[in-house]
């Protein structure tokens, strides 16, 4: 090994939208069949696992006979333990390096796009063939890092779930949740189909969303033009995090005031179940990594001890 990379590699990967259609049908003819009969590019499938795994053979030879490395699919990282020196790369879409970091704890993390032409990659700023001069500067903590802030729900049994991008609270399906929210010494009964808390890095994606169609939606009912939402993402390393409320129905026992603020670390939001079942707390788009939120499970949201590590270009 050499002696100036003594840090193990960690490589998390994702199959690819082909390997998923194998999986699903056995074959790769039935898969090439149920994609034409929709009417879709089979050949777009093809061509997207070919450049993915050509890039994973680039990255798996420049590791080998010089760094100890670990490939893991992307399905085992809630269950897998990092070692605090590793080095952690992420070979996929952004989501990946989100979905990676919420599980990481300082180790830095970088990003590699396996299909520039394909994917944007905002958190993807390398290629597969950066590695080789790219490893050996990170290995002697020589490359710029960028600090993201982190969500964390707390439950008191001690359970806790950590977001990079977003925290959602709310029903399991497509139906509507009753709980109590508080921040500070506001405190309010809601009934909605939950709430999202996004994180500097996340306030581009689903609250802009959120934002947007709220926006949009008040410019209809009010009879004017539909107009664009002064929205202005937060920092990755903004020192507080944003929730707002979907969908809140006011009734008799409901209230719809608190459906939108700021989370600092001074200040946590509190949301205690009122329903028996269905209630979920899960971050990042990741479903089955969820914690239960019944009836009495209280959650406490705030910013998270851990702070994420993206290397920079």
């Amino acid at each position: 090994m050499n002696s100036a990379a003594p840090r193990k590699v960690i490589v998390v990967t994702r199959r690819t939208r082909l390997e998923e259609l194998i999986a699903r049908f056995h074959t790769r003819e039935q898969a090439k069949f149920y994609v034409e009969h929709l009417g879709a590019d089979f050949h777009d499938y093809e061509q997207e696992h070919e450049r993915y795994h050509a890039a994973r053979r680039v990255v798996l030879d420049t590791l080998e006979g010089v760094y100890r490395h670990q490939f893991i699919e992307r399905s085992f990282l809630p269950n897998f333990v990092f070692g605090p020196d590793e080095i952690v790369v992420a070979l996929g879409q952004d989501g990946l390096v989100a979905n990676t970091l919420k599980y990481l704890d300082g180790q830095p993390l970088v990003g590699v796009n396996p299909d520039p032409d394909r994917y944007d990659g905002i958190l993807l700023p390398f290629r597969a063939t950066d590695l080789a001069a790219l490893l050996p500067d990170i290995a002697r903590d020589r490359r710029h890092r960028r600090a993201v802030t982190m969500a964390v729900a707390r439950l008191a049994d001690g359970q806790r779930l950590y977001a990079v991008n977003d925290l959602f609270v709310g029903p399991r399906s497509h139906t509507s949740l009753r709980y109590e929210i508080a921040l500070g010494d506001a405190r309010e009964v809601q009934s909605s189909s939950g709430l999202i808390v996004s994180t500097g890095l996340g306030s581009t994606g689903w609250m802009k969303s959120v934002v947007t169609g709220a926006s949009g939606i008040m410019a209809s009912v009010d009879g004017g033009a539909p107009r664009r939402a002064r929205y202005r993402p937060l920092p990755w390393d903004t020192g507080h995090l944003v929730f707002a409320v979907r969908e809140p129905f006011p009734s008799n026992t409901t209230q719809v005031s608190l459906v939108r603020g700021e989370v600092d670390r001074a200040h946590s939001l509190v949301v205690t179940s009122l329903t028996p079942d269905n209630g979920v707390i899960f971050s990042d788009g990741v479903e089955s990594d969820y914690l239960e939120f019944g009836s009495g499970v209280r959650a406490q949201i705030g910013i998270a001890e851990r702070v994420g590590n993206l290397v920079a270009e």
